[in-house]
């Protein structure tokens, strides 16, 4: 298993101000894809962000993506330790994804690349 964070995902309830934020103050570029906006570039998308409705109960936070081998034996290892699964798996055209909560209440991201490099 991975212990390397492969990907950002910033929740926030203002994603211009976010945006502007984290371009202004780190000159982080941000690329505009059919999945949303995108930290990173040409080169390589590194982060994204997650604009949380009115009313959504998470809270602003980043959460950073481990990479797994297996997303599923994963998971399973993660809620045997004691995690609690905050959003089950979802798979995407770039691979899939299941969010925990660590037993000290940490939130992270399992995932899983649908094409492995």
């Amino acid at each position: 298993m991975s212990q390397l964070f492969v990907f950002h995902d910033v929740r926030t309830t203002d994603l211009p101000a976010s945006r502007r934020f984290y371009t202004e103050l780190f000159g982080w570029p941000v690329t505009d894809t059919p999945a949303g906006p995108m930290l990173g570039d040409q080169d390589g998308l590194w982060g994204g962000f997650t604009p949380l409705p009115d009313g959504d109960s998470r809270h602003p936070q980043w959460i950073p993506y481990v990479a797994v081998t297996d997303v599923d034996a994963a998971t399973k290892r993660a809620v045997e330790l004691g995690a609690r699964i905050v959003k089950p798996r979802t798979d995407l055209p770039p691979g899939s994804v299941v969010v925990i909560d660590e037993p000290g209440g940490a939130t992270l991201a399992l995932w899983q690349a649908a094409d492995p490099r």
